[in-house]
């Protein structure tokens, strides 16, 4: 099988490393020809997190490239597309591979129709608020990472819908046995994400008062969202994220409950699963799909809920350790790169055959 994969980001875009990149040596080893073509540069990821604009003409290059590339797609089996070929232009690549019997794959894994059906300005929504219904619907398949996205993809009439969680390679990560005096609360993101912390504040600051913690926050950037509470940031890469979990005593992620809320994935708790952590969320979307109540860890709700979880969790090093070993499972069972690879492989497969 000759595959293409047009990604929107290099790997150091979050998406396209989780839903793409990390397959591509098992697909190789299954014999599969792959080329990867990615949107957006590393340069643009970069400046996207500080806040910077990247200029026009780098954009305007990328999509003359994308477009190159897509002139040569007859010559591959099926096109492996992440979330749509053109952002933020009408739906017009798509519905030209359909009419060319060009067979594509388009993977989603957050709720990127709300960019433009909830858009401020009317004039975006009436021009692209369905743009992604139409990708979906000429897709041979979608492949979504939650149940919210899913549904998307039958209101759109997509023709073959298939789930596939976010994952990790659970060889790359280590449950953690050691603790310290200081309960360590930790979080990871990006500086986008970083404002979501601030959802728990009230909890954090009554926490504070009652046990010897520390809030640290990877890959927030120069996002502040507590600025009067004792805090570490860490920078985030690929080579340090792991050791940097396994500082943490307890994995945490506040989401407010919105509708693109719903469509994240829950990455993140993967991720402090797979260190063996305890992990408290809010219950929206994919997390209530992630944590088992009690057994893996704990949804919460209100400040309330949110303090008994931290007071607990800070004062039993047993039920931490019993909690990591059971999410640890669920991931090497669910949520691990072994378990999903295989599927997606058969995904493709079937999609180029078709």
């Amino acid at each position: 099988m000759r595959l293409l994969t047009l990604t929107r980001y290099n790997s150091l875009g979050a998406s396209s490393r989780v839903r793409f990149y990390q397959y591509i040596p098992y697909l190789t080893s299954c014999g599969v020809e792959l080329q990867v073509a990615s949107l957006l540069s590393d340069d643009y990821v970069r400046s996207l997190y500080s806040g910077r604009r990247q200029s026009v003409l780098s954009v305007v290059m990328a999509y003359i490239n994308r477009v190159a590339r897509l002139m040569n797609s007859r010559s591959f089996d099926l096109l492996w597309v992440e979330k749509e070929l053109f952002p933020w232009f009408p739906v017009r690549a798509e519905s030209f591979l359909a009419r060319r019997g060009i067979p594509y794959v388009v993977d989603y894994d957050d709720a990127v129709f709300h960019r433009y059906d909830m858009h401020a300005y009317p004039l975006i929504r009436a021009l692209l608020g369905k743009s992604i219904d139409t990708v979906m619907r000429h897709a041979t398949t979608v492949v979504v990472g939650n149940d919210y996205l899913a549904e998307r993809a039958r209101h759109a009439e997509a023709s073959r819908i298939e789930y596939l969680p976010s994952v990790v390679d659970i060889d790359r990560y280590s449950i953690r046995e050691k603790t310290g005096e200081q309960f360590r609360i930790g979080w990871i993101g990006s500086p986008i994400t970083a404002p979501y912390v601030g959802l728990i504040r009230d909890a954090l600051e009554e926490v504070s008062l009652k046990i010897n913690m520390r809030l640290v926050l990877v890959g927030a950037g120069n996002q502040d969202p507590l600025p009067n509470m004792e805090k570490e940031f860490l920078p985030w890469s690929e080579d340090t994220e792991v050791a940097n979990i396994r500082s943490f005593d307890v994995g945490i992620m506040p989401l407010p409950d919105g509708p693109f809320e719903r469509g994240k994935c829950g990455y993140k708790l993967v991720q402090y699963m797979a260190c063996g952590l305890p992990v408290i969320a809010s219950p929206v979307g994919q997390n209530s799909r992630i944590i088992e109540q009690g057994k893996t860890g704990f949804l919460a709700s209100s400040t309330a809920e949110w303090v008994q979880a931290l007071v607990m969790l800070s004062q039993n090093a047993n039920l931490r350790s019993d909690l990591g070993k059971a999410g640890r499972k669920k991931v090497e069972q669910e949520y691990s790169l072994q378990v999903t690879a295989p599927r997606l492989f058969q995904i493709l497969s079937n999609a180029a055959s078709r």
